[in-house]
């Protein structure tokens, strides 16, 4: 009997559009001679089931269940293709664990910690895991300009702590400009993290489990031909993703062994995708993704891909492994 798939997309953040075309593509690529497979949308203001005619079905919240006539569908496994919240932040993930429901994203507490640049990257930092100097900000704490200077200097990045796709960040180059970019990052999130510069080459590296290995894919390389990889760059094509990266064997090996130590550390399931960028040969990480973006042109497909794994074959290893996680 074929198993039931509820892919889910969507969700309540800035990045809701890009979550429905990584769903969509998802829903593609899945074999339906294998698998029935549902679109389900998820919204602030609703959970739908998406039929063919894209007509909606009302979701059941107590058990995720849809009725589609006299018909009860419950599902087997769900695929989740949201970025940002509630997809990514372990809201998803607590709600399918609590219901006994198997999901392709890592567990709970590992999707709170990991959409939290700040935990995350405090967390690996005992573990010779390198990230730039930092200063933090809540909403609603003094801003003194000087002593964020002082801490990560000029040029740096503001950034909100919990938010996708280059969303609320900005390269600030004066003190003048310190208050506007810390407004523009407050409406993405009430809590702010603000890092100094790297000058190096920026690479993402791709880590997951596939066929119950952990697998690092080929490295990509980010050029952008912006001032940084902002949202235009990373999907209005401002910018180049070159896989495999065009870095030294010696690089290589360092940010592939540290990746892979980053995701087991943090005993991760699923997809992940970690920012790096290089100084002076050392990889100082960014963040680290759990739900990335899975359309044809988004990273990890690509370094998928250049490794010899096709869509289909990506996300049905994904299906394989949430299912027999629970066996």
């Amino acid at each position: 009997m074929k198993k039931k798939i509820a892919i889910i997309m969507g969700g309540y953040s800035s990045e809701y559009e890009i979550s429905l075309k990584s769903g969509n593509v998802v829903y593609q690529y899945l074999d339906s001679q294998k698998f029935e497979v549902y679109r389900i949308h998820i919204f602030q203001n609703k959970w739908v089931y998406l039929d063919i005619n894209d007509e909606e079905h009302a979701i059941n919240k107590a058990d995720f269940s849809v009725h589609i006539g006299t018909r009860k569908i419950q599902f087997d496994c769900v695929f989740n293709a949201i970025h940002g919240s509630p997809g990514e932040d372990g809201f998803m993930q607590a709600y399918f664990e609590l219901l006994n429901i198997p999901q392709t994203s890592c567990n709970y507490y590992q999707a709170a910690l990991t959409f939290n640049k700040r935990d995350l990257l405090s967390v690996l930092r005992p573990y010779g895991i390198r990230s730039a100097a930092s200063y933090y900000l809540n909403l609603g704490d003094a801003i003194n300009e000087d002593e964020i200077i002082e801490k990560v200097g000029l040029p740096c990045f503001v950034k909100a702590n919990k938010a996708g796709s280059s969303f609320g960040i900005t390269k600030v180059y004066k003190k003048s400009e310190l208050k506007t970019a810390i407004g523009r990052a407050y409406q993405e999130d009430d809590e702010i993290i603000i890092e100094a510069f790297l000058d190096g080459i920026e690479v993402s590296v791709g880590v997951l489990k596939y066929k119950g290995e952990t697998k690092v894919l080929p490295i990509t390389e980010i050029v952008t031909e912006n001032d940084f990889f902002d949202y235009e760059a990373k999907y209005e094509g401002k910018s180049k993703e070159i896989t495999p990266a065009r870095i030294s064997n010696k690089q290589k090996i360092k940010v592939t062994k540290i990746a892979k130590r980053a995701y087991d550390i943090l005993k991760m399931t699923g997809y992940s995708r970690s920012e790096f960028i290089f100084v002076n040969d050392e990889p100082y990480m960014l963040e680290m993704n759990t739900t990335p973006g899975l359309t044809e042109q988004s990273i990890l497909p690509q370094q998928a891909a250049v490794a010899g794994i096709s869509l289909k074959e990506l996300f049905e290893s994904a299906i394989e492994e949430a299912l027999n996680k629970k066996s």
